[in-house]
């Protein structure tokens, strides 16, 4: 071989070194551009204990999203309020601290009372009256949701609120006096009708809060009672069904928009088989939780005629003074519910 030949099949190698480099490097490109959508990350705050049947949804909720998307999607769920504690978790979701979080509906009253709508005494005090109260306030609130850049994936009623003491509650007047644990403004409200002295305690301070006489009572659903081992704390629960408070899981809408099409459409497949899930878990919860505490020794009553009708009067107060706050909104839904 000549010089020249050499020359040029050292120059022919260094040509497809640098083509095979090049090569390389797309192929590289494409497979890191693929790793990072493959192991994009999502953080979720939640209130709630991980036994608590709303974690347990969310956590199935996670891993079906995980399923559906091969993994291009992964949340982690960080319950009882160890990530963002329950008061900061919407702002922090529409700020993009995180990209998804759930938190107790009625805790937005303050800002907007249609958010509160789920709250007001005996308005819809069972499962079928509470779904039919949800398809009438569903698309509203989304909207008003949306203003904030936040999308609303589902919501999950609680079971029907009812009365916890370490006495027999017969007329109402019982109460009077009484430091009631509240938890939006319903309840404070309710508190307050009574005579009774509310005062905010998050779920996982409940035992804390009556250990050291912050509160001797409260109003909630046999869910949280039987996970924070009222028995422990207390002797009796009234199952007044006041109302069914709902959990919505909300998302940044900047967030959301930036996943794939398909990935967005498998997080809302996933978010209406969790909604289904948890209004049928919702239910069977309510019987075996209140099982759960007659088992331990919590005295469980039905409410009294007297007291009845004292929770109906109050009812009608709450309702009238939801309405004046809502606003030709607030009568619109109402209307539209009870038209269903």
């Amino acid at each position: 071989m000549t010089a020249s030949e050499r020359g040029n099949d050292t120059g022919e190698k260094d040509k497809n070194v640098k083509i095979n480099a090049r090569y390389l490097a797309a192929f590289m490109l494409s497979l890191m551009l693929g790793q990072a959508q493959a192991e994009t990350h999502w953080d979720m705050p939640t209130p709630y204990g991980d036994t608590n049947f709303h974690t347990v949804n969310i956590r199935q909720f996670a891993e079906d999203v995980r399923e559906a998307t091969g993994g291009e999607l992964d949340i982690t769920v960080h319950s009882s309020g160890s990530l963002i504690k329950h008061p900061e978790i919407k702002n922090s979701v529409r700020r993009g601290l995180v990209p998804i979080g759930e938190l107790i509906m009625s805790r937005l009253a303050n800002e907007d009372p249609l958010f509160e709508v789920d709250s007001v005494p005996y308005l819809a005090s069972n499962y079928e009256q509470a779904w039919k109260l949800w398809q009438a306030s569903k698309a509203v609130l989304s909207k008003r949701l949306e203003r904030q850049r936040l999308k609303l994936l589902f919501a999950v009623p609680w079971p029907p609120q009812g009365i916890y003491t370490r006495f027999p509650v017969v007329t109402g007047d019982e109460l009077r006096g009484v430091k009631m644990r509240a938890y939006n403004k319903s309840s404070e409200r309710l508190a307050e009708l009574f005579g009774a002295v509310p005062t905010q305690v998050e779920v996982p301070d409940i035992p804390t809060a009556f250990g050291t006489g912050r509160v001797d009572a409260m109003i909630t659903s046999p869910s949280t009672g039987a996970n924070t081992r009222a028995w422990d704390y207390l002797s009796h629960f009234n199952h007044a069904q006041l109302w069914l408070p709902k959990n919505m899981v909300i998302v940044n809408i900047r967030a959301f928009e930036g996943l794939p099409e398909s990935v967005r459409q498998a997080v809302e497949q996933a978010a209406a088989e969790a909604e289904r899930r948890g209004w049928e878990a919702s239910q069977a919860e309510t019987e075996a939780k209140i099982r759960i505490m007659e088992e331990n020794g919590i005295v469980v009553s039905e409410p009294s005629e007297a007291l009845v009708k004292r929770l109906r009067a109050v009812g009608a107060t709450m309702e009238q003074e939801w309405l004046e706050r809502a606003g030709e909104d607030g009568k619109a839904l109402i209307e539209a519910y009870r038209a269903l």
